[in-house]
C-alpha cells in the first residue's frame, strides 16, 4: 500500500478477491494475464461492468506500471464492447479511491456503463439484480468483446 492519506474502507476480507478465486460466485466476462473483467450485479447504466487487477490492488495509487497499460486497454475495450451490444448514446467511466470519493471495496476498479434511457448513470443506491440476471447480461455481451491476444471469455 502506498503512503498517501487516503482513507480506506474497513472491511473483513476483499470481495472482489473471493470472487476472482471462485469463492463466490461472480459474472466475470473475461480475464488476462493481469486483469478481470466483470458484470456488477449493482447495474448503474447499461451493461455496466467492472475493470480490475487481479492483484490485489487497494488503490489507483498502488498499480504498478506494468499493470497500467493492460488496465486502461481494458477499460477501451470494455466500453466498445457496451457501444457494440447497447448503442447507447453515452458511455460513462468512473474509478473512486478512498471513502471520502466513494470507495466501498478496498481493491481498483474502474467502473464502465452505457447510459441510461433518460441519459446519465444511477449513482444513488440501487438494488444487486440477482447473478442469474448478471450472467444474462455477461451472455449478450460475450459476442462483442474485442479478441486480443491473452484473453479468455468466461461467461
Amino acid at each position: 500500500m502506498s503512503d498517501s492519506a487516503l482513507q480506506l474502507p474497513e472491511v473483513n476480507g476483499c470481495a472482489f478477491c473471493s470472487y476472482l478465486a471462485g469463492i463466490r460466485p461472480y459474472a466475470i466476462l473475461w480475464t488476462e494475464a493481469q486483469l478481470a473483467v466483470m458484470v456488477t450485479r449493482e447495474q448503474r447504466g447499461m451493461g455496466h461492468l467492472l475493470v480490475l487487477p487481479t492483484r490485489h490492488v487497494v488503490t489507483l495509487l498502488d498499480l504498478a506500471e506494468t499493470e497500467a497499460e493492460d488496465i486502461m486497454l481494458a477499460v477501451r475495450d470494455a466500453a466498445a464492447t457496451i457501444d457494440r451490444t447497447y448503442k447507447r448514446p453515452g458511455i460513462a467511466v468512473w474509478q473512486n479511491n478512498g471513502t471520502a470519493a466513494h470507495q466501498a471495496i478496498p481493491h481498483l476498479h474502474f467502473h464502465v456503463a452505457g447510459t441510461l434511457p433518460g441519459g446519465g448513470t444511477n449513482l444513488g443506491d440501487v438494488d444487486e439484480v440477482p447473478l442469474e440476471e448478471t450472467l444474462a447480461i455477461g451472455r449478450e455481451l460475450a459476442p462483442h468483446i474485442p479478441q486480443r491476444c491473452g484473453r479468455r471469455v468466461t461467461v
